[in-house]
């Protein structure tokens, strides 16, 4: 295995595109790139994440340097993440990808729903 070879089983930097593929990575990401954020507040901004994603998303993110976790000293304590200089170029590399995805979502459901039809007219005929 030649070290970057993506498409080796083996190569490392799978374990980047996967982080990438991440929808709430992503998500995460694109939040903590405008300021940073309280745990509970980003639970509460990322509809759907439950709380253990959210925890796990988050360590897994801090594990590969694209964030730090801050636990300030309160009653409970509270924590918060911010986004590295790392995780920064991650976050203007995958943003187009969430826009794009908002831009283009009626036209892949509209896609989605044209094969669904085809391929019940396929099943009915066969």
């Amino acid at each position: 295995m030649q070290p970057g070879d993506t498409y080796s089983d083996r190569c490392p930097t799978r374990l980047i595109l996967d982080r990438v593929g991440d929808k709430w990575a992503v998500l995460i990401l694109g939040l903590l790139a405008e300021q940073p954020t309280r745990f509970n507040q980003l639970r509460r901004t990322i509809k759907g994440i439950s709380q253990k994603m959210l925890s796990q998303t988050l360590k897994s993110l801090e594990r590969d340097g694209l964030v730090k976790r801050r636990a300030i000293a309160t009653v409970p304590v509270t924590v918060e993440y911010s986004i590295t200089p790392l995780g920064r170029t991650l976050a203007q590399a995958v943003d187009p990808l969430r826009l794009w995805a908002e831009g283009n979502v009626k036209e892949v459901l509209a896609a989605q729903r044209r094969y669904d039809q085809s391929m019940e007219k396929t099943a009915r005929v066969a």
